[in-house]
């Protein structure tokens, strides 16, 4: 006896407009507005902490490349090596990007090494730079994942609940061992929400409790993965590269939320021992003072 339906989150029956010549994705809007939302934020934050905001646009300059390569080198090499280097594949689809196919988690780490790269080039704080610019690629990546719903992909396991997705049972992300009319849970929905309120919560955490210089990235690094760990665990059912019997994004969210705790750790202590030799460098300077007199 079939369940009854009571209401569904639809997907988008396009997800491409042609002008002309020019075939304009939807996933690219939304990976292009969370830039600029990302962007804006970013310079404001730099802004009100005293620097020049046009830092922000000259090392984005370096990050945004970088980050467009190590998001497709993820996706070639570790989500779907197969479908370039396996038997009758071409190599050469690698470069064709606009087919799809970028990993957020190569996306981060190639764009970081190219802002540590503009950093040291323009004599800006990297670690400073990275605590500025966190939330703003948090909120990024919570837009960016409305392109998921645009393709109908990424979606997770069946479920009746009144916000399941709709996939079109004659589309290619469609698996074959469902029924026509199931519903999916809208892992792209979840996992935006996550990443946006993640945002607030952090960048408001950071100014109540003052935390350390590193800090702010490293909670970034954590809250993401752990977000992203559980999703993949008990949600995604697409096709995965897997190691030991695990999925690679499982293991790869993992040993990120690993780091990202340790690192906020390690900051954490750093800032105290910081704060520490200051406050002692000050103690002698006044004390020094006072003997002089």
């Amino acid at each position: 006896m079939n369940e009854v339906i009571i209401a569904s989150l639809p997907s988008p029956d396009v997800s491409q407009i042609r002008l002309g010549p020019l075939t304009i994705h939807f996933y690219a809007l939304c990976i292009l507005t969370g830039i600029i939302v990302c962007l804006l934020l970013t310079s404001r934050r730099w802004k009100s902490w005293g620097f020049n905001p046009d830092n922000v646009w000259d090392i984005a300059m370096w990050a945004i490349p970088f980050g467009i390569v190590g998001a497709r080198m993820y996706h070639v090499l570790i989500t779907d090596p197969t479908t370039y280097f396996g038997e009758g594949a071409n190599p050469l689809d690698t470069f064709k990007i606009w087919e799809g196919g970028i990993g957020i988690m190569g996306a981060i780490s190639v764009g970081a090494l190219g802002a540590y790269l503009a950093c040291r080039k323009y004599g800006v704080s990297f670690a400073r730079f990275a605590d500025a610019v966190a939330p703003g690629i948090l909120i990024a990546q919570g837009i960016g994942r409305w392109g998921n719903w645009f393709n109908q992909e990424l979606f997770g396991k069946p479920t009746s609940l009144p916000w399941g997705l709709e996939i079109d049972p004659n589309g290619y992300t469609f698996p074959d061992q469902y029924e026509p009319g199931t519903l999916f849970h809208p892992t792209f929905l979840y996992e935006s929400i996550w990443n946006i309120v993640g945002a607030l919560g952090i960048m408001w955490l950071a100014y109540k409790l003052c935390w350390k210089l590193g800090q702010t990235f490293w909670a970034y690094v954590a809250y993401y993965s752990f977000g992203r760990l559980m999703i993949e665990i008990f949600l995604r059912i697409d096709a995965s590269q897997e190691l030991f019997g695990l999925r690679i994004h499982v293991l790869t969210s993992g040993v990120l939320l690993l780091l990202g705790v340790i690192g906020f750790i390690i900051a954490g202590q750093r800032g105290r021992h910081r704060a520490d030799s200051d406050a002692l460098t000050s103690d002698r300077a006044a004390t020094g003072s006072v003997s002089a007199r």
